[in-house]
Parts: structure tokens; sequence; C-alpha cells
């Protein structure tokens, strides 16, 4: 069965408007460290902002260091367990150096809270956070730079999942149960 034509899968934003928003946020990103000498630290959150982070670094103009970190709060449910764990975790230091969290999206707030405290024991110069998508309504820590708002539903595609399917649409889609 062609994911592209499951019914369960109602497309939100296109692939276009994803382009043009990932352009956007690279050159606000960009402008924002321009007088930096060092490298800026991208960190990916893994699973699923990995494509939006490859779109994303391309699009930024600057020397960057990319960094993964692989945490979880949600297993293979649709609604977060409310405990944070790292699954995967940074292979190197940065300590004094500007680093911003690459998020999919931003729900309950649990994992970027507990992501900034995180990285923020490491002592980099900063941190700030990325993300491509804000639930609307939601509460909690606001991104630095932001792609979209969305309405409060499960969504996939474009890196994000369900019970690790749909991350391969090349579009952000709300997902019926």
């Amino acid at each position: 069965m062609s994911i592209f034509k499951d019914s369960r899968v109602i497309k939100l934003i296109t692939e276009e408007e994803i382009a043009h928003k990932v352009s956007e946020l690279g050159n606000q990103i960009a402008r924002s460290y321009e007088n930096c000498v060092e490298p800026l630290v991208l960190v990916g959150v893994l699973k699923g902002s990995i494509i939006f982070l490859a779109d994303l670094c391309r699009a930024i103009d600057l020397l960057l260091e990319i960094e993964m970190i692989g945490v979880s709060s949600y297993g293979e449910a649709t609604i977060s367990s409310g405990a944070v764990r790292i699954t995967q975790d940074l292979i190197r230091p940065i300590k004094d150096k500007h680093v911003i969290i690459v998020e999919d999206i931003l729900d309950t707030g649990l994992t970027i809270k507990y992501l900034v405290d995180n990285l923020k024991a490491r002592e980099p110069k900063s941190v700030k956070i990325c993300a491509l998508l804000k639930k609307e309504g939601k509460k909690g820590i606001e991104p630095d730079f932001i792609g979209f708002k969305i309405p409060n539903e499960f969504v996939v595609g474009y890196g994000l999942d369900v019970a690790e399917h749909f991350r391969n649409l090349p579009f952000i889609a709300s997902y019926q149960m």
C-alpha cells in the first residue's frame, strides 16, 4: 500500500512550504551568528529531526558542526510517557560553543526542557532552540527559531513518525488514528 495514498494521512504543510520555511530559518540563524568566529554546533534530536537538520544545515551559510542526541519520551505510543531518557549521547564536547538544538516538534515541552537543562550543564556559550513545528496552545519553552505553529494534532512526515512509520513522507500530515 502506498503511504502517499493512506487515508489516515491528511496533508497539513506542503513540500514547497517546508522548503521555503527552512530557507528562512537558515537565513535567520546565519544573521544571528554572523559575528561568531567559531563554528556553530547544531544538535539534532534523533530520530525525528534528521530530515529537517539535513535541509537546515545546508541553508545556513556559516561554519557548522553537527552533533546528534537521542531522547525518548514516546516509545511507540502517540502520547508522551512523561519520562525522558537519553538513548544516544553527543560524541564531542560542547563546552564554550554556541549550540542550537534542532527539534522536529515541540509538544508537551518535557523533552526540550530536559535537553536544554542537560546541555547547559555541559557549559556551552549559549543554547538556543530551532523547532520546525510547535503545537498551538502548548505552554513551556518557546523556541528561538520556529518554523510553523500547528493544531494540537498528531502529525507525521518529514521525519516525524508513528511507531517508526511515515518518516519518509516529504510533507507534514495530520495522522488520523
